[in-house]
């Protein structure tokens, strides 16, 4: 019996016009972030892969199964935690070292801006993300016990 033979998908060419220019941009900024000083941005790249790779990936591996075993049979309702507590790590990722406070110097000489709140902030949009989370929750688990107690009209 004979294997058919794989084939080569080529999308439409938009597609590959999008995804070409893609390309441009990604080799236009790569040469321009290169260029000034290239050994601290491939050291950067390599430090953030491993520590992200050796310590954060581990880290909240360990965090989100503990999360599903506390969960037991209710494994659906561990998005509404997952989900913030993502966005929420995500912003402290990107932000640290203005949230820390390890950079306020320079932030304030370069900008002009003041350095302070970055912290507050944070805390504020991270209990707006859980608190938005839990107020779907609740609305989701109110519209399911309202259908389950609606009799049906198949009947």
């Amino acid at each position: 019996m004979r294997r058919p033979r794989p084939r080569f998908v080529v999308g439409s060419p938009l597609q590959l016009l999008l995804l070409a220019c893609s390309f441009a941009l990604a080799a236009y900024a790569g040469v321009r972030l290169l260029a000034g000083d290239w050994f601290g941005v491939a050291l950067w790249i390599v430090g953030a892969a491993l520590l992200h790779d050796l310590v954060l990936l581990p880290l909240y591996t360990v965090l989100d199964r503990a999360l599903v075993k506390a969960a037991g049979r209710r494994r659906a309702q561990v998005a509404y935690v997952r989900v913030p507590a993502a966005l929420s790590g995500l912003l402290l990722l990107v932000w640290f070292p203005l949230i820390s406070g390890r950079v306020s110097g320079r932030y304030a000489s370069a900008t002009g801006l003041s350095p302070d709140g970055f912290l507050a902030r944070w805390l504020l949009l991270t209990a707006a993300l859980f608190g938005g989370s839990a107020l779907l929750f609740l609305l989701r688990l109110r519209l399911r016990r309202a259908t389950k107690e609606r009799p049906s009209a198949a009947h």
